[in-house]
C-alpha cells in the first residue's frame, strides 16, 4: 500500500454512520490491473475490495466511475474488465460499449 487512502465518515441511515473510501485513480488502476483478463468481473465486487482493502466499510461509487472515465481515455488500465458494454454507463467510457467488447474478446 503505497499510497495513502482517503477515509471519510458520512452518515448512513438515521442513526448510523459508515467509513467510505475516496480512492485515487492509481487505486482504481491497480484494481482493474489484478481482475481476470478477458471475462466481465463486477464493479460493485471491485469497490468493496478497495473498501476492504483500505479498512473502509463502503467505497466511493461517483469517484470511481469519474476513474473509469478518466482511465479509459489515455488506455492505462484494462477498463473493459469491470464495465458492462449492455449498460448506460459504457457509452460514457472512449470508444463506448463497442470498444468494451472488443477488448474482451481480444483478451480470449
Amino acid at each position: 500500500m503505497d499510497e495513502q487512502p482517503v477515509i471519510t465518515s458520512r452518515r448512513k441511515g438515521r442513526s448510523g454512520t459508515q467509513s467510505m473510501l475516496i480512492p485515487s485513480e492509481g487505486m482504481v488502476a491497480d484494481a482493474l490491473r489484478a481482475a481476470p483478463a478477458g471475462r466481465l468481473s463486477d464493479l460493485a465486487a471491485l469497490r468493496r475490495g478497495l473498501a476492504a482493502r483500505y479498512g473502509a466499510d463502503a467505497c466511493c461509487p461517483v469517484t470511481t466511475q469519474r476513474h473509469l472515465v478518466r482511465l479509459s481515455q489515455d488506455a492505462s488500465a484494462p477498463v473493459w474488465r469491470v464495465v458492462d458494454p449492455d449498460r448506460p454507463f459504457a457509452r460514457r467510457l472512449a470508444g463506448g460499449p463497442d470498444r468494451i467488447r472488443e477488448r474482451l474478446a481480444a483478451e480470449r
